[in-house]
């Protein structure tokens, strides 16, 4: 018996030893997703007014930590063909500078030059509405601690833990969930073809909104001649 005991422990070595092998020879890389992030989504033009403070109050940053002379002269460029963001976000951040004592000219010259940029990406993928966020984290937290000290998960913290993910879920729901459209909003100061700041930042965009974000196509004159 303690040899057919023995045999069959070699056997299940066997067994875990190639499962390991093969767990550790995948034929492609295997999927995982990224650590929890938040991401905020851009739903009105007082949304773009608080994305412009915040760009404003970075930038002036970078630019005293870069060594630039308080009141040195900047000029906001307008993009090319803008769209309705452009538009209005440009004047969200002249006002913002000015607010924040910066000296703005209205034409360019000797000045620092500040543009934007944004650029809409569209997935085709489905948008997963639901990701754990920070009570359910919390609270299996507590949950973890509590087993850890009586050995057993109460059925009290069990009712916590999906108040918590119903909070999360509430939390989600309110901000319209995550969307096929994304922003990618840069902002840059040069000089002299020098970057002095650069600001980068990534917004949800809903979907219908998108025409907001796009710069209107260029239309063609074509003039026909008659034979």
């Amino acid at each position: 018996m303690v040899f057919s005991r023995a045999i069959s422990l070699a056997v299940l070595a066997g067994a875990v030893a190639t499962m390991v092998g093969c767990a550790n020879r995948a034929p492609i890389p295997l999927a995982e997703n990224f650590e929890l992030t938040v991401q905020p989504k851009v739903r009105s033009a007082g949304h773009w007014e608080l994305v412009s403070r915040d760009v404003v109050a970075q930038t002036l940053a970078t630019l005293d930590k870069a060594g630039v002379a308080p009141g040195t002269p900047l000029h906001v460029a307008l993009p090319p063909n803008p769209s309705a963001f452009d538009v209005g976000f440009r004047d969200f951040l002249i006002t913002k500078l000015v607010q924040s004592g910066a000296t703005v000219q209205q034409m360019p010259g000797q000045t620092l030059d500040v543009t934007y940029h944004a650029q809409v990406v569209r997935h085709n993928s489905e948008r997963p509405h639901f990701i754990p966020g920070q009570f359910t984290m919390i609270t299996a937290g507590l949950m973890a601690a509590y087993g850890l000290r009586h050995e057993h998960l109460d059925a009290q913290m069990l009712g916590a833990l999906g108040l918590a993910v119903a909070a999360d879920y509430g939390a989600s729901v309110n901000s319209g969930g995550p969307t096929n459209t994304e922003m990618i909003l840069t902002t840059t100061v040069a000089r002299g073809g020098q970057y002095l700041a650069r600001k980068t930042d990534v917004y949800y965009l809903e979907n219908a909104d998108t025409p907001l974000f796009m710069r209107p196509s260029k239309s063609v004159n074509m003039k026909v001649v008659s034979q």
